[in-house]
């Protein structure tokens, strides 16, 4: 089993035919309606590669894309418009958004559609079937997109971040049309099998985010394969407490705690170190101007705060700590961040353990940094993405891609 890849369709010839592309456009926004603005164009520019080959090659391109959660009808607020006004300025090529998803104006915009131009719908996710548990209600939704295309259309899937869900215009489409894997999603799978299958080794994981939830089946699929796991963040206080150590009023999951332990005892006997915080930086309340003090792991009881404490960042001994880890590192993967990097008093952990990547990057391992927040952080943070060996556009793709999970996504792909 494998996958067509672009290269395949544009051997075969794109010109003058239409070319569905699922496109991942799910950036972040600023701002009220009417007057939203993109504060992330990563997966926009990241977009652009393959939408530029189609064109070039001449066909015309129909953009299938998502952003945000809105529930099954038209929000403005998750109006593609941003994200396509944003597109449009980074872009060679002339791109029109579509009033509608599958209706009136999709139809009359992709039926005048040329070659070399790209025509974007409508948020996906307006339409209730897109998402639905229903395969048939799926699959309705997939014959209107198909039709859209025409009887030559090719489907081409270049959104790495969506191919974990059974979507309509991620899985069913795929089945509807002579389907394609775009570039960016076969970067991102050639880089994830470089870290499961006999990664270069020390093979140091960083782990962060706020909840031990998130990524307990990570962590789980990780012990007996990873060489190290830092652990930071919010998760970081429910691996505290566990060891037995007060966490005051910090993110805890009280109902985790015992599996945190297991994992604890199994690393130890599958030759995984974990390697927790020296020190956290606690604040006297969530805000970027609060008061703040540093303490031991430990202790962290002991600041002045006492246990109405909340820990927002690992401490400066743990970013040097942590770096250290990941500059003797081979392979290095990163997903979520240290602490409140949105504040920059709380932003130290997540940059000192971004430099470190860069560093690594430098000295010639494989870095990855694993989409979300992490993406968003270093380049919040000031850092050149060329600075990593990879940043993947999708961070809950790529957590359930090491989890081990099959991806709807790329089985509707394989043929």
């Amino acid at each position: 089993m494998g996958f067509a890849s672009l290269d395949e369709l544009l051997a075969d010839g794109v010109s003058g035919r239409r070319v569905l592309v699922r496109s991942d456009l799910n950036v972040p926004l600023d701002g009220d309606v009417p007057n939203l603005r993109v504060t992330d164009d990563g997966r926009i520019r990241a977009s652009l590669p393959v939408l530029e080959k189609l064109t070039q090659a001449g066909a015309s391109v129909i953009v299938l894309a998502h952003l945000g959660r809105p529930k099954g009808a038209p929000e403005e607020k998750y109006s593609l418009k941003p994200a396509v006004d944003r597109l449009a300025e980074l872009a060679d090529f002339n791109v029109t958004l579509a009033g509608d998803v599958t209706g009136d104006s999709a139809r009359e915009h992709a039926a005048g559609l040329v070659g070399g131009e790209v025509l974007v719908l409508e948020n996906v996710r307006f339409d209730a079937r897109e998402t639905s548990k229903d395969d048939a209600a799926r699959g309705l939704f997939a014959d209107e997109l198909a039709q859209l295309a025409g009887p030559d259309g090719a489907y081409v899937d270049d959104a790495f971040g969506a191919v974990h869900r059974k979507h309509a215009s991620v899985y069913d489409i795929a089945h509807r049309l002579p389907a394609y894997q775009g570039d960016l999603v076969k970067a991102e799978v050639d880089v994830l099998q470089r870290l499961t299958k006999e990664p270069e080794r020390p093979f140091v994981v960083v782990l962060g985010g706020s909840k031990v939830s998130d990524k307990l089946a990570v962590i789980e699929n990780l012990i007996g394969t990873a060489d190290r796991l830092l652990i930071g963040g919010g998760m970081v206080f429910t691996f505290l407490a566990a060891q037995g150590h007060s966490v005051g009023s910090s993110l805890l999951e009280k109902d985790q705690l015992d599996t945190v332990r297991g994992y604890l005892a199994r690393a130890a006997e599958a030759g995984t170190e974990i390697v927790l915080p020296t020190d956290i930086v606690v604040a006297e309340k969530f805000a970027p101007d609060a008061a703040h003090e540093t303490v031991t792991a430990e202790r962290m009881e002991t600041t002045r705060f006492g246990d109405s404490g909340i820990g927002l960042d690992i401490g400066p001994d743990s970013g040097a700590l942590f770096a250290e880890q990941i500059s003797s590192a081979r392979t290095v993967f990163w997903n979520g961040p240290m602490g409140v990097f949105e504040f920059d008093a709380f932003a130290a952990g997540t940059r000192a353990v971004a430099q470190a990547l860069a560093e690594a990057t430098a000295s010639g391992a494989l870095t990855v940094v694993g989409g979300g927040d992490s993406a968003a952080a270093v380049r919040a943070l000031g850092f050149d993405e060329a600075s990593f060996g990879h940043i993947s556009t999708g961070g809950g793709a790529s957590l359930e891609y090491l989890e081990g999970k099959e991806l709807p996504g790329l089985t509707a792909l394989q043929r």
